[in-house]
């Protein structure tokens, strides 16, 4: 999605686990036709921890695998119908600073492409920044 890169990483630092693109079908949405017959949704999610350990050691039990973060966006997508999309960010945000108390902070973007709005728009969407402790 457009925007990657406007940072504000944590105060513990700037390394990050990276996700982008992810692309799921939901039932999200106010109109009952969204949740009816549902949507493409696409994730962008940062995750921010100390990479420095994996760095070194090349062992992933020094990081969070992509894959486990990229399992809690798709069960929250594909879970039950929320009416708001700040709903579906909050809720992968909370999960992922749940399972993984070595991410200081996460940034979770959902955005809707395809919406009835009276114009040309590449997705309308939420962005929502979650640190530890806040």
């Amino acid at each position: 999605m457009a925007g990657d890169g406007d940072e504000e990483p944590p105060a513990t630092g700037g390394d990050k686990l990276i996700l982008r693109g992810l692309q799921f079908h939901g039932f999200h949405g106010v109109k009952q036709e969204e949740k009816k017959l549902g949507q493409k949704f696409v994730v962008d999610v940062d995750a921010w921890m100390d990479l420095a350990a994996a760095g070194d050691s090349d062992d992933i039990a020094h990081t969070v695998s992509y894959t486990d973060i990229y399992r809690i966006a798709k069960g929250v997508v594909e879970g039950p119908s929320r009416n708001l999309l700040e709903s579906v960010a909050q809720s992968i945000a909370g999960s992922t600073l749940l399972e993984f108390p070595q991410i200081s902070a996460v940034r979770v973007k959902v955005g809707k492409p395809h919406v009835a709005v009276q114009g040309i728009v590449d997705y309308l969407g939420v962005e929502i920044l979650r640190r530890r402790g806040a």
